[in-house]
């Protein structure tokens, strides 16, 4: 380890030991977590660990009753509704609730909010289950989650040192168009000593979340860097961060062009007029999302 990388580490190692301290998942959502990655559970398991949050039965009820599982008729049971979401996306139902809480806050400054974060979020996370749902990978419950982390970090950098955040924004030089003229990730390692990608992957990883949602949030700006057998799902990502942007409001500081690199699509063998398509359908499904995470 070189001495650069060494005082990164530390810097992040900092920052989590202090975050944990403030934001912490719920018991009961680490216990899910947990359940769901042993291959050994089942739904009748999950059952018995959700059946003791009453407030989590009633999201899933309503998760699984909306058009966006496109779920027929009305479930009222909630071991019905774990059987037919499949515990990937109770799991999931679970950590968005409990993050939903987490990313609340007021405005830091003028260009940021966690409410901005929180929103762009959602919005990334709509976009990445269409994109994985219409390149038919198989994974659109991992797709969601991954795109509402994926820029967890900047929660840890908000947790960890405020000023800090406000020193970067303010240097971004954001115009009124929102979009800034400094690239985010080069003015925190010069403010924190670490990136936002670093803060997040360090997070999930003390939560304990499958290591394909790690490399999300350490990869999302920059997936071809990975190895080819382990970029899609944050290439995905990297693909909704910017279709986000384009479309939806909340935060978009850490990009200076919403263009989309061609080698993504190559990467995901999905056409761009199907981007296209997802991009027109997304404002309508982010509300949908919306709603079904915050009750609003």
């Amino acid at each position: 380890m070189t001495v650069k990388a060494a005082d990164q580490a530390q810097v992040v190692s900092s920052a989590i030991r202090d975050v944990s301290q403030i934001a912490t998942l719920p018991e009961i959502t680490l216990k899910i977590v947990e359940l769901v990655e042993n291959p050994a559970s089942t739904a009748q398991d999950l059952h018995k660990v959700i059946s003791n949050d009453p407030a989590l039965c009633s999201r899933i009820l309503k998760v699984v009753n909306s058009s966006f599982y496109g779920m027929p008729g009305q479930i009222g049971s909630i071991n019905r509704a774990i059987v037919l979401l499949g515990l990937n996306a109770v799991k999931n139902i679970a950590i968005s609730a409990s993050l939903a809480k987490l990313f609340k806050g007021g405005q830091l400054c003028p260009a940021f909010s966690a409410r901005d974060l929180w929103k762009h979020s959602v919005a990334a996370a709509t976009a990445s289950k269409m994109i994985a749902d219409a390149a038919k990978m198989g994974l659109p419950d991992e797709a969601f989650l991954a795109g509402l982390i994926h820029d967890m970090g900047l929660m840890v950098e908000m947790q960890h040192d405020r000023a800090k955040l406000i020193e970067v924004v303010n240097r971004l030089g954001v115009g009124p168009d929102g979009v800034p003229q400094k690239d985010m990730l080069e003015t925190e390692r010069e403010v924190f000593g670490a990136t936002h990608q670093e803060f997040g992957k360090a997070l999930a990883e003390k939560w304990k979340f499958p290591k394909g949602l790690l490399t999300v949030c350490g990869h999302h700006h920059d997936p071809n860097s990975l190895p080819a057998g382990q970029r899609t799902l944050s290439t995905v990502v990297a693909v909704a961060d910017r279709l986000s942007a384009q479309v939806a409001e909340g935060f978009r500081l850490d990009i200076t062009s919403t263009d989309i690199n061609p080698s993504w699509l190559d990467e995901l063998k999905i056409e761009a007029s199907k981007v296209e398509e997802i991009k027109q359908a997304l404002p309508e499904r982010i509300k949908e999302v919306e709603v079904l995470l915050t009750g609003q």
